[in-house]
């Protein structure tokens, strides 16, 4: 007779089997408001596709799997040849290769691409972020190299190829390709003019020699990488392949794998380079400015990465506690549980929403939209990266104990959570950023400011909120010394006007009276008890309407 002690119970069933996309409302709406209605039943078919991929159990163990067989560096071969390789479990590439298949790394010149990546990436990671870097790299890489239409033309249809073939080898012969970004040194961090990597031109052509260092190289298994070292002409951007055109692996010495908070599963490497051949990309000397729609992209990344993170955190949290009974009842059914559930899920809202929103700015390609986005990246880049973090624990923190626990899931969302604040410039970077377009782009702050305002008289608090943003805006002096205050504003007052225009009236109602109309405390849970809390938590349940 089995012991009754062994008997389970009042322990909520696994999140698993379920359709990631579909289940998430502020996704899917922002998905039939930003794409065009011929494109809508496609993009939505292969949404689904992936969303349910994402919530299967096989995702979520090739996630856990990644995780917990981290890759490892094989310098050398028995012989005391080197090799400079990096070896991943399999379930890397297993999640890999379906997002490359999903179209992860397709988006510049296809129609509605940008929405139509953004909530893959979104869908996607919440299986497993780690693999999003070099999704994220691969991607931004585009922009960047059309500075040089021969090496576009060449790497292009690589890397937007709905192919992934792991191993290295020329670029040339394989299907579909990875890049990687090789940017920061050990002396200058985010200030890469004071790069020290030399690079001695070997032709007219436009190839060069480097020698020097990068302190990190990200995804170092990539079939290439772009990189900025010193021209004589000045810091310039280069395109360096793993492996030659005639077979030749490239001079590129991997010394060490960063030993990482989180991102477990993706490489981060220091890498030396002496005598390694690369290809000049854009003129010698501008080198920043290259990279700055590259840069731009992958920030646009760290907020719909964010956002997936503080999906999947509400989702585990709400599932968690619309099972757990305590005192009585469920969890979800307790008023204070609920006030939290509740501030989760508006945070994850509005993070999704302004992710959303970006990438269809990409999508429009217009001259107000690019400056738009000048202004609205860094600003939703600083916000959204910095709430993450607290976000993700205070979700943890409602499955108690069970949360603090790795089977949960929950301590991997939480090591990766503080990323994507730090990676592509951290807040202050971020908010620099924000002053530097404000003082030298009008165009910029009057696109974030028609944005702003097309919510003007739906909501007293964010009229109000607007109105003392103006204030703030017309006094720059002493703005660096606010500026992380100001940049705040600009993120809660953006993500509010959203949310007004296209969230229901709850969801918008509880964000203005507590992010903007002074009615929110410190913490999670201390929403306004008046609002109607029980539909925005139903609303982010992870269950398919």
């Amino acid at each position: 007779m089995a012991a009754t002690t062994h008997t389970v119970s009042n322990q909520p069933p696994p999140l698993l089997g379920y359709d990631v996309f579909s289940a998430d409302l502020a996704l899917t709406e922002a998905v039939d408001r930003h794409l065009a209605p011929e494109l809508l039943d496609e993009a939505r078919a292969g949404l689904v596709r992936l969303g349910q991929s994402a919530g299967s159990a096989q995702a979520q163990r090739w996630g856990a799997q990644a995780n917990e067989n981290p890759p490892r560096l094989r310098t050398h071969d028995r012989y005391g040849n080197r090799v400079d390789e990096v070896e991943f479990h399999p379930s890397w590439h297993r999640l890999l290769g379906h997002a490359v298949s999903a179209g992860l790394t397709d988006a510049w010149d296809r129609p509605g691409g940008h929405v139509r990546r953004a909530a893959g990436f979104l869908v996607w990671t919440q299986a497993e972020a780690g693999h999003g870097c070099p999704l994220s790299m691969t991607h931004a890489a585009v922009p960047a190299l059309r500075a040089d239409p021969a090496a576009a033309a060449e790497w292009e249809p690589l890397l937007t190829s709905h192919v992934y073939e792991e191993g290295l080898r020329p670029a040339g012969e394989k299907a579909g390709v990875l890049l990687g970004m090789g940017m920061t040194e050990k002396q200058g961090g985010t200030d890469v003019r004071s790069n020290t990597t030399r690079a001695e031109p070997l032709s007219a052509d436009g190839e060069y020699l480097l020698t020097g260092h990068k302190w990190f190289c990200s995804a170092p298994m990539s079939d290439g990488f772009l990189v900025l070292a010193q021209a004589p002409g000045g810091l310039t951007r280069f395109l360096l392949p793993r492996v030659l055109p005639d077979g030749t692996p490239n001079a590129f010495a991997i010394q060490r794998l960063k030993n990482k908070l989180g991102n477990r599963s993706n490489a981060s490497a220091e890498v030396e380079f002496d005598g390694t051949w690369a290809r000049r990309i854009g003129e010698e000397g501008r080198g920043v400015r290259t990279i700055i729609e590259m840069v731009a992209a992958t920030r646009l990344d760290c907020v719909t990465g964010s956002a997936a993170l503080m999906r999947q955190a509400v989702a585990q949290a709400v599932h968690h506690a619309a099972y757990r009974s305590a005192f009585g009842g469920t969890l979800v059914d307790k008023p204070l549980m609920r006030n939290v559930l509740a501030d989760l899920a508006l945070e994850s809202e509005a993070a999704t929403v302004l992710a959303m929103r970006l990438a269809a700015a990409y999508d429009a390609g217009t001259e107000s939209e690019a400056a738009f986005l000048r202004i609205a990246v860094p600003t939703a880049k600083y916000w959204v990266t910095k709430r993450c973090t607290p976000m993700v624990g205070e979700a943890l923190e409602c499955l108690g104990g069970n949360g603090y626990v790795e089977e949960s899931g929950m301590p991997r969302l939480l090591r990766e959570a503080p990323l994507n604040s730090i990676w592509e410039g951290s807040g202050n970077v971020q908010a620099l950023d924000v002053l530097r377009a404000l003082r030298r782009e009008p165009l910029a702050l009057n696109a974030f400011l028609s944005e702003v305002g097309l919510a003007r008289g739906a909501d007293h608090r964010l009229d109000r909120a607007i109105r003392d943003l103006l204030t703030e805006l017309a006094d720059l002096a002493g703005i660096e010394a606010r500026g992380r205050r100001l940049v705040e504003r600009m993120a809660l007052v953006l993500q509010g006007s959203l949310l007004v225009r296209w969230a229901p009236p709850e969801v918008a109602d509880a964000f203005c009276a507590s992010r903007l109309g002074g009615g929110w405390g410190s913490a999670f849970g201390t929403l306004p008890h008046t609002l109607d809390l029980a539909s925005v938590v139903e609303r982010a349940r992870p269950v398919e309407r």
